[in-house]
């Protein structure tokens, strides 16, 4: 049984103890129309360890397909909170804008295109919790079935970037491209203002500057998806993030 006794906050109403410890979700979202409320309802229908609260944080991307008005339905609900781009500025800018708007104990980045699964959010929060990790990522490679889900080349990138990823950083990754990047508030708080990579690069960035704290991995589902059902990230981004590696953690040393 973990302790929640350092990160939960409480409040007294009519007599009820609440708790106060939440998780802030960040989904960067751009033309999603086919994937976003079932992604939405996955994220909103977990039950996270702890009782802790959910904060769903949906930043759109100036989408040019129906996500503008899909998005638009959660405004001003409960347990959401909604950014939107008048431009379109990439991934990486949809994460920085939603760490800072964050305000949970812990955060962690979702994709809204089904490729990851919203249950496995608790795999990754007990290491946070019990203070055993600041930062946690979801390896894709740690499971044999996820691995099977990949299309080969993409297989092969990211085996490649995660190895130049660990010898500029030192650390032991499998899996430094995962989406599922989970950390503390105060982390979170911290990197959001060195942050700049507004597109693809936000992933190595990240990497360069987590490093120096408790870093643990573990294993997740996937269910990777190729060009034809809406996948983003090209050849180019997978060449520019060799130099992305290089350049994040020379800055970043």
């Amino acid at each position: 049984m973990f302790s929640f006794a350092f990160f939960t906050l409480n409040r007294i109403e009519g007599g009820k103890l609440f708790t106060m410890a939440k998780l802030s979700i960040i989904i960067p979202i751009y033309n999603e129309e086919n994937t976003l409320r079932e992604a939405i309802k996955k994220v909103e229908g977990v039950s996270l360890v702890g009782g802790l609260e959910k904060e769903i944080i949906l930043v759109e991307d100036a989408s040019s397909d129906r996500t503008g008005e899909i998005v638009e339905d959660y405004t001003g609900r409960e347990g959401f909170r909604v950014i939107k781009h008048k431009n379109n500025k990439g991934k990486g800018a949809s994460v920085i804008d939603g760490m800072k708007a964050a305000t949970g104990d812990f955060l962690i980045i979702q994709d809204a295109d089904l490729e990851y699964e919203p249950e496995d959010y608790n795999r990754l929060l007990p290491k946070l919790i019990s203070r055993e990790a600041e930062v946690v990522y979801g390896s894709r490679f740690l499971s044999e079935g996820s691995r099977k889900k990949m299309f080969f080349s993409q297989y092969w990138s990211n085996r490649i970037l995660t190895g130049l990823s660990n010898l500029m950083t030192g650390m032991r990754l499998t899996d430094m491209e995962t989406c599922y990047k989970a950390m503390t508030g105060e982390v979170a708080r911290e990197i959001a203002e060195k942050l700049t990579s507004e597109r693809f690069g936000i992933e190595p960035e990240i990497t360069s500057l987590v490093k120096k704290y408790r870093v643990k991995e573990v294993p997740i589902s996937y269910f990777g998806r190729g060009k034809k059902e809406g996948k983003k990230i090209r050849a180019v981004d997978g060449l520019a993030a060799i130099w992305q590696i290089i350049w994040f953690n020379f800055r970043n040393r």
